[in-house]
């Protein structure tokens, strides 16, 4: 995993401060070999959050991130549990506990 431990601590401490629930890294910061490649978090969130809220939250846990990991390029995926998509499957396969 190409993350520090400082990083992978504010990521995980992130996604339990606005979603309640650890991420998953997945995508090339997973895989030691490659290089470059921005952050890819997948969350898992409750069934009962709408979509709005789901996104407001993702908002603001981005603009936190910005402010403590200085501009990267990350990208998170929530999943309300609404749909099945293939992003999902992926990153639930190959994607790593914070």
């Amino acid at each position: 995993m190409r993350l520090t431990s400082t990083e992978q601590q504010t990521l995980h401490d992130a996604s339990l401060r606005w979603f309640g629930v650890p991420p998953r890294l997945f995508g090339s910061r997973v895989d030691d070999a490659r290089r470059g490649g921005d952050i890819d978090l997948y969350i898992e969130a409750e069934a009962s959050l709408s979509p709005q809220e789901a996104f407001q939250r993702e908002t603001h846990m981005a603009a936190e991130l910005y402010r403590a990991l200085g501009e990267r390029k990350i990208d998170i995926v929530v999943n309300t549990g609404r749909l099945d998509l293939p992003i999902y499957r992926l990153a639930r396969e190959q994607g790593v506990w914070l």
